[in-house]
């Protein structure tokens, strides 16, 4: 997915969180590239030590035309490759059918998160490069028109971002199931292709989602390392209108980011948000067409054989399910 373009911007300081309580910062290792370091943000237990909110640095608009993948919202040129025949790893969980219980048939325990619902949106499908056709219609995002859905990318070695999502998915939603929340998911590998962009925005809203976090995998050039989180901008136009969902959308990416940092040793990415982790988009329906708090996330990059060996081990995915389940639970209990 591409994080840069005229529609991007750079993120703004983190506002307060509800309560008034200020979101304390953590500086973290040193990052390749002779760079001083870059920012972690800790939880809301650790804000409640006093310590002043840090500003995050923003955002570099000399990223406008790094090689990226296509957007989510955007279509691929050509014919897309189709994925691997291999057989799935032997830690990628089963699917469950019910959205309420986990991978294992167990119902929601009752957790910090009881009552709270998440609804967790896997990036792409692995069905869409057999419908092109279907997931090249234009669908109404409010401000303008996008394509349905993309193929998405792929390591060099055939993994799929489809099939990558789908395994996040299933390990976040019973780290998420422990807490008590009960999960939705836009899609479980349970229809041919997509839903398109709108439709996952509108499974969002319909459910009154508490937090909705898409997942993805990007497919930029070899070198272009780490994660990023994507925020709705302030957008309003037809059906779209983020103006009450940018402030908490922000306040969850935040949260997200830092934990993920923290579980998983994965640095921000070194190639847009300037190394922040954050980058605002305007350009994105799933974004744009939300009413409950949402934010992207790209784990990293499948292109670059470093983050490949990461987004590959089911021992990393497991690592980022667990920064994932965290952010969302700390955002959730403020």
């Amino acid at each position: 997915m591409s994080y840069v373009g005229p529609d991007s911007h750079p993120p703004r300081p983190p506002r307060r969180f509800r309560g008034g309580r200020p979101l304390a910062v953590t500086l973290a290792v040193l990052v390749p590239g002779g760079l001083a370091g870059y920012l972690i943000w800790d939880s809301a237990s650790d804000s409640e030590s006093g310590k002043p909110a840090r500003t995050l640095p923003s955002a570099s608009r000399s990223e406008q035309g790094s090689p990226s993948k296509p957007s989510a919202d955007a279509s691929r040129s050509g014919k897309p490759a189709e994925p691997s025949k291999s057989k799935p790893a032997a830690d990628d969980p089963k699917p469950s059918a019910d959205p309420t219980k986990d991978s294992g048939g167990r119902p929601a325990a009752s957790g910090p998160l009881k009552g709270k619902v998440v609804v967790v949106d896997p990036g792409h499908n692995p069905g869409n490069f057999k419908h092109t056709a279907e997931i090249n219609r234009q669908v109404d995002i409010g401000t303008n028109s996008k394509e349905c859905d993309t193929t998405g990318t792929s390591t060099n070695n055939g993994y799929t971002e489809a099939r990558f999502t789908l395994d996040l998915a299933h390990r976040l939603r019973d780290l998420l199931h422990k807490q008590g929340a009960t999960v939705r998911f836009t899609h479980d590998n349970d229809r041919p292709f997509g839903p398109c962009v709108d439709e996952r925005a509108r499974i969002g809203n319909e459910a009154r989602a508490d937090a909705v976090v898409s997942l993805h995998a990007d497919g930029s050039a070899v070198g272009n390392r780490g994660f990023h989180v994507i925020l709705p901008a302030s957008v309003k136009g037809g059906a779209a209108d983020t103006s009450a969902i940018v402030g908490p959308s922000r306040e969850l990416g935040v949260r997200i980011a830092g934990r993920f940092v923290s579980a998983t040793g994965s640095a921000p990415s070194n190639y847009v948000g300037d190394r922040t982790g954050l980058v605002v988009r305007r350009d994105l329906g799933g974004l744009n067409l939300s009413k409950v708090p949402k934010v992207f996330i790209e784990c990293g990059n499948m292109r670059d054989p470093k983050d490949e060996a990461l987004l590959t081990s089911g021992t990393w995915r497991q690592k980022a399910a667990e920064g994932l389940s965290d952010g969302i639970e700390s955002f959730l209990r403020e």
